[in-house]
């Protein structure tokens, strides 16, 4: 049921931001950035459910706190990049909400590594 009414404020933001941008294209930005926050803040209450879902995995397999960590941030990153980059493609800035998802990207990449080292040598170990 949450999707019908996170939706319909979508829609109802972009529908005012459309009316608005032929008549004060500077408010358009700003209905943009307030419903992504609105959004947002609506989907913090997923995210409770999901950080309770790991700690029951984290009880449930012995998996080191680490990787469980990191996956959040990896998480928290796309997400943040990928709200950040489309409100400044929807301000006319797409080069700047591009390098916005290069560095995301580049980010989430960095914080892979030592989890690939790791699945890495594991899989290592099991060909010896």
């Amino acid at each position: 049921m949450d999707i019908i009414k996170i939706s319909l404020i979508g829609v109802g933001g972009v529908m005012l931001g459309f009316l608005l941008k032929s008549t004060r294209p500077e408010y358009a930005s700003f209905i943009t950035m307030g419903i992504g926050i609105l959004i947002l803040g609506l989907a913090v209450g997923k995210l409770t459910y999901l950080f309770e879902a790991l700690k029951e995995l984290r009880k449930s397999i012995p998996v080191d706190g680490g990787y469980i960590s990191t996956l959040i941030k990896m998480l928290g990153i796309t997400y943040i990049g990928q709200f950040s980059s489309g409100i400044c493609k929807d301000a006319g800035y797409s080069a700047t909400g591009m390098q916005i998802e290069l560095f995301c990207k580049l980010s989430v990449m960095v914080l892979s590594m030592p989890i690939l080292l790791a699945l890495l040598k594991t899989i290592q170990e099991f060909l010896v």
